[in-house]
């Protein structure tokens, strides 16, 4: 699975940060998901290897314009580009009226269907392509949520000791096995599938959250996750020093969290832009000094671009 960060900066763009996109897919797949669109995304996608043509959903966490300005230009993009497969949207409600408004407003005819899944409705999951897609309430000044994904299709394996000790020979009677179908072999033997599948492995989850100030409201939901996305807009100084009118998370307040719930495997992103990547006064380094004084697990600073690859055994590395 590869998680792929297009903006990492919180209310406005840096030069080395645009404002949120994160993608998802799994490794070796063309199909995959946007979280959030900032304006520019579609120009942070230009540097990578994912297609419109090949998104199959967009979840926009919250109706901020750091996290879904950039959509109508993107959907035009998809247009131009030659779309005409549907494309699930899952967002506020709100959602649906503003790309209505802006279609209307710029004459902008899209050639493919758009499928809007208002998030606060929605009680069980949408399902796409090797995923399912399930939300979590966040706490922020507007309605924000959590997306949950969690991987499906997972490929069946067979026991090929087994096979081998009950003298099936391999070939194309063993494909069909895999694929759970009984079959007879050519010296009579009725076979049954299950007896030669191995049990398939846990499915791998991801959550990658909106903007939150209260990393709690995962804890239900975080317990089984291999990867939590989750912003750490301020240190701990700066947050108590702008106050609790934002409802951002400190790096602290995230760290702290994740710790607590035994996160595996955590991401910060969504920085203020008065924390340079390098240089004199506040910086990156700070936030991430901060989380690790309070988490002692995989822990990641997220960049621009940066593609993380989530193996079948739950480990996260930075490609």
């Amino acid at each position: 699975m590869e998680i792929i960060f297009l903006g990492t900066s919180s209310g406005s763009p840096t030069k080395s940060r645009n404002v949120s996109g994160v993608a998802l897919k799994k490794t070796g797949s063309k199909p995959w998901m946007l979280v959030d669109c900032g304006e520019g995304t579609q120009h942070r996608l230009l540097h990578t290897p994912l297609s419109l043509n090949s998104l199959q959903a967009i979840c926009i966490t919250h109706m901020h314009g750091d996290h879904c300005y950039g959509l109508p230009g993107l959907l035009a993009s998809a247009a131009m580009s030659g779309r005409s497969a549907p494309l699930t949207i899952v967002g506020p409600a709100a959602l649906r009226e503003w790309i209505e408004s802006s279609q209307n407003a710029t004459r902008l005819t899209l050639a493919y269907p758009l499928h809007f899944v208002d998030v606060a409705g929605l009680s069980g999951v949408v399902a796409v392509q090797g995923f399912t897609i399930s939300a979590v309430p966040l706490s922020h000044r507007v309605p924000s949520f959590a997306y949950v994904f969690v991987e499906t299709e997972l490929p069946r394996k067979l026991d090929i000791d087994k096979l081998k000790e009950d003298e099936i020979a391999p070939g194309p009677l063993w494909g069909r096995l895999q694929q759970g179908e009984d079959v007879t072999l050519p010296d009579g033997r009725p076979v049954c599938a299950r007896d030669y599948l191995l049990e398939l492995r846990k499915p791998r989850k991801v959550i990658i959250c909106g903007d939150n100030d209260n990393p709690a409201l995962l804890a239900e939901s975080v317990g089984s996750a291999n990867v939590l996305v989750h912003e750490a807009t301020f240190t701990r100084a700066i947050a108590d020093k702008v106050g609790s009118g934002p409802q951002h998370s400190s790096a602290m307040a995230i760290a702290r969290f994740a710790s607590e719930a035994s996160v595996a495997n955590l991401i910060l992103t969504h920085f203020s832009p008065r924390y340079k990547d390098s240089g004199a006064g506040l910086t990156i380094r700070d936030i991430e000094q901060e989380a690790r004084a309070h988490y002692c697990g995989n822990l990641f600073l997220a960049r621009d671009l940066d593609v993380f690859h989530l193996d079948r055994a739950g480990l996260l590395v930075r490609r």
